[in-house]
């Protein structure tokens, strides 16, 4: 028992409550370490979990023990932690080694010119102990590019975290890194998850769940690293360095760096690969314009813009499925009550992040069960649909930005045999994120040109 409560902790900072036993039990464990969760005075204060010091982000607390007592804003969402809480550690046990059954690569598929250099700079950084950045277009198989800096990796008995800002990204990934290490023991960690903490070579999570550990993991891997909200929070990117080993390795995946994260690549402040190009050698899809109008005033007199009605019905007439973005959830609630009315015969249905059904609405619509989903930005990235078109309505509003649109966008043409389609910007005035994300779109398929890794 004592034994399997010292593995809870083992690379990992929590609380008693969340450890859920009484402090005196754990402070009895042998090389327990216990920290004050948030010390110093007022104009000093400083909280051990999340790093924060900005003493404006600290509250105080109405506490029967002191009057000095704080609790810190930065990191609330994972829990209130105090002047008078103590936060556990214990120092993680050296891994064991995997068989060579258990990491054994069961994945066929064969890595273009490309996905091979990315994949062999990738294991150059994990050899070397330098952090890496990839920037590979939508579709470009990243995924498939980790496969062998994994296997080498854990073979020599390290932990690897691959962590993602986006529950949906996380939920993609896991059985997809099932499928190509079937007999490795994977652990899938986000706040909706069924699985709880163990000591595993291979630890899938979204990166809140960093904040929990210290100096566990000997790489991490961060997918979509300038999703939100990982690219401008503070308390995440201190997690993610926070969680790492002396000396470990941080790799960034990304198809749309931020503008820092570029600015980082170009001026060579860390070791970056760009790939322009898909792995089926096919030009990214290119977005086209479509005038619209004011479709808002159309929707709240329930009626549909007559070019984005005739769009839907010729997608529905050709069977061709599609994804529609829109801004906002009432705008989405909205339009999807009119289509129902004026394609009474079609299945759709519409998504959000406070859908609580959209996990099971995604797994409809993978499986044809819908002609179209409405959705909001939640399916940008992340999730993948085979041979479907992509629309957007309002382009305008500033909820799409720039990598917002180039993400959309990569929703189209990502599979082999069906390489091709359509993506349409319904708007009421082009904006400068619209036009610089078919800039960015385009310049990509011309580096992938001059490069020679497209056939068309």
């Amino acid at each position: 028992m004592e034994e399997d409560l010292m593995d809870s902790l083992r690379g990992r900072l929590l609380t008693a409550e969340e450890v859920g036993l009484a402090p005196e039990q754990i402070e009895g464990l042998e090389g327990a370490q216990c920290l004050e969760a948030v010390n110093g005075q007022y104009g000093q204060l400083s909280c051990q979990r999340c790093h924060n010091q900005d003493q404006a982000a600290f509250y105080r607390n109405l506490c029967f023990q002191r009057e000095d007592c704080y609790y810190c804003l930065s990191c609330l969402q994972f829990g209130k932690v105090s002047s008078c809480d103590k936060l556990y550690h214990l120092p993680r046990k050296l891994a064991a080694k995997p068989s060579e059954a258990e990491v054994c690569l069961a994945w066929q598929g064969q890595l273009s010119d490309q996905q091979a250099e990315g994949a062999q700079k990738i294991r150059q950084s994990f050899e070397e102990g330098k952090d890496c950045f990839i920037w590979a277009v939508t579709g470009a198989g990243k995924t498939e590019m980790l496969f062998s800096a994994l296997q080498v990796a854990m073979a020599n008995g390290k932990r690897l975290a691959l962590a993602s800002p986006r529950l949906d990204v996380c939920n993609e990934l896991y059985p997809r890194l099932q499928a190509a290490f079937p007999q490795l023991d994977i652990a899938l960690l986000h706040g909706e998850s069924d699985q709880s903490f163990r000591d595993c070579p291979l630890t899938i999570c979204s990166t809140h769940q960093l904040i929990r550990f210290q100096a566990y993991f000997d790489g991490i891997i961060i997918d979509e690293v300038d999703a939100f909200p990982f690219v401008d929070d503070p308390t995440l990117h201190f997690a993610a360095e926070h969680a790492l080993v002396e000396g470990g390795v941080r790799i960034f995946l990304s198809a749309t760096p931020s503008r820092r994260q570029e600015a980082a690549i170009n001026k060579q402040e860390v070791a970056a690969f760009i790939l322009p190009a898909r792995y089926h050698r096919k030009a990214l899809p290119v977005p086209h314009y479509v005038w619209i109008g004011d479709w808002r005033q159309s929707l709240s007199q329930a009626k549909l813009p007559r070019r984005l009605q005739h769009w839907i019905g010729s997608k529905l007439e050709a069977k061709r499925r599609f994804l529609l973005f829109l801004p906002h959830i009432p705008l989405m609630l909205a339009l999807e009550e009119v289509l129902h009315r004026v394609f009474d015969q079609a299945r759709l249905a519409s998504v959000s992040a406070k859908d609580p059904e959209r996990t099971a609405k995604v797994q409809v619509m993978r499986e044809d069960g819908y002609d179209f989903l409405l959705t909001t930005t939640i399916l940008e990235r992340g999730v993948t649909f085979p041979n479907i078109d992509v629309a957007v309505l309002g382009t305008e509003d500033r909820t799409f930005t720039q990598q917002a649109l180039v993400q959309i966008s990569g929703r189209v043409g990502r599979k082999a045999d069906a390489a091709t389609g359509e993506v349409v910007f319904f708007h009421q005035g082009k904006t400068r994120a619209s036009q610089a994300a078919i800039r960015q779109i385009r310049s990509m398929n011309r580096l992938a040109r001059e490069r020679g890794l497209l056939d068309d």
